[in-house]
């Protein structure tokens, strides 16, 4: 458990900076600014820790709390704004909320994209990564340990889901492509099949996936999942294919 420190009175510009940034983010105050700064740090600048046993610090910890304390919030804000549907329609529009595409897209809103520390030797292969995802999720998980669970539920609710979700937009407009794509080749008798590989670290993956039709290559799609790569591969066919 990481040490309550209170540096709210810190003189240092660079926390002063951080402190700043992150009230303007929350709307309050840090009380332990040490949370928010390792919210930021991307484990390819991850310091040995002090405390025994000598794991690397980095934010993996905090955006493992954070995603779960994210999901929970937001299973409750569609289970009161729809209650008539079922378990399998709130699974899906909650999967969609809260997806590393956008989740990457909410943190460059609200600034994080300035605040994360991260190696810039590997800045071209990590923006392609979670890397802002995965710091808004770490930011959750240190409001939550900062200021408590009813704080950060307000914060999430009012400046995330509601600021920066359009639920009716999230409902309606997310076509399953591959499933458009599969459907075309069972119409026109085509055969088709996805090849996907994966590389980089265990922290850091993409995936590229490619569509063959009739064993030729036909489109590709790279994301930091299968799911995301295959979606995105499924996309570019459609449209080659002028399919709606």
């Amino acid at each position: 458990m990481l040490s309550p420190i209170i540096d709210f009175f810190s003189s240092d510009p660079k926390d002063k900076k951080l402190r700043n940034a992150v009230e303007h983010i929350i709307g309050d105050k840090p009380s332990n600014l040490t949370l928010y700064r390792l919210a930021f740090m991307h484990s390819s600048v991850s310091k040995e820790s002090t405390i025994k046993g000598g794991y690397k610090e980095s934010n993996e910890r905090l955006e493992f709390l954070g995603d779960s304390v994210l999901g929970m919030i937001t299973a409750e804000y569609l289970f009161k704004k729809f209650p008539f549907k079922d378990e399998g329609f709130l699974t899906e529009i909650r999967s969609r909320m809260v997806s590393r595409e956008s989740l990457n897209v909410v943190a460059r809103k609200i600034g994080l994209d300035k605040l994360v520390e991260y190696d810039g030797n590997r800045k071209t292969v990590l923006a392609r990564t979670s890397m802002y995802g995965d710091a808004l999720e770490a930011l959750i998980g240190a409001i939550y340990m900062d200021k408590g669970f009813r704080f950060t539920k307000k914060f999430v609710v009012k400046s995330i889901l509601t600021q920066h979700f359009d639920i009716d937009t999230v409902v309606s407009n997310n076509p399953n492509f591959k499933s458009i794509v599969i459907e075309w080749a069972q119409r026109e008798g085509k055969q088709i099949r996805f090849d996907i590989t994966e590389e980089g670290s265990k922290h850091n993956k993409e995936f590229t996936a490619v569509i063959y039709v009739d064993e030729e290559s036909f489109s590709m799609g790279q994301g930091y999942s299968k799911k995301k790569a295959e979606q995105t591969a499924s996309m570019k066919a459609c449209e080659k294919l002028d399919l709606n």
